[in-house]
């Protein structure tokens, strides 16, 4: 069933330079969101927002890329069918789960969180990054479903995780 809503996904000239285009700009492991998070907490105004994606970014990294990828060393859909043709290398990684989907995700539970009408707009670029990862050929629907749901659970826990560096609970002091 996967491979069928995959082969059913139509190819234009344009939506294969615009999502070539937007998968250079995400970066192979993601960089994008690495780098906006060094950025945001580089500024007091912004720096809750920063640590939360780097946060995230290394939470996708390391669940993500090095654990669910190797626990489950699931073939991509361009690894099983070598004759669809490619826009981009093949690449060697496991399928499942879409690490791009959940930074995207991620990132953009992040942003919602701490700025709603950003957030919205984050949301739909991360749904446009999840498409791209079925339009290229890369993951099947449930690794970009599952990279999804990961990436916002991951968002959620980096947000309460900045909130607490940046808002230490207050010391108690001692009854007298």
């Amino acid at each position: 069933m996967e491979f069928s809503i995959l082969y059913s996904i139509t190819r234009t000239a344009f939506l294969d330079s615009f999502f070539l285009t937007l998968t250079s700009i995400v970066g192979s492991y993601g960089q994008l969101f690495l780098i906006a998070g060094i950025l945001l907490a580089v500024y007091k105004k912004t720096r809750k927002t920063g640590i939360a994606l780097l946060l995230l970014y290394f939470g996708v990294l390391l669940f993500g890329q090095l654990i669910f990828k190797n626990l489950f060393s699931r073939p991509r859909p361009c690894q099983i069918d070598q004759t669809f043709a490619l826009l981009i290398a093949r690449p060697t990684s496991s399928s499942f789960p879409s690490t791009h989907s959940a930074w995207a995700f991620g990132a953009a539970t992040v942003i919602f969180m701490n700025y709603r009408k950003a957030g919205i707009a984050a949301f739909i670029l991360a749904g446009i990054i999840a498409f791209s990862r079925l339009y290229l050929f890369m993951h099947f629907p449930t690794d970009v479903l599952f990279g999804t749901i990961m990436g916002i659970i991951l968002g959620v826990a980096a947000v309460k995780l900045s909130n607490r560096f940046n808002n230490p609970p207050a010391a108690k002091t001692p009854e007298t």
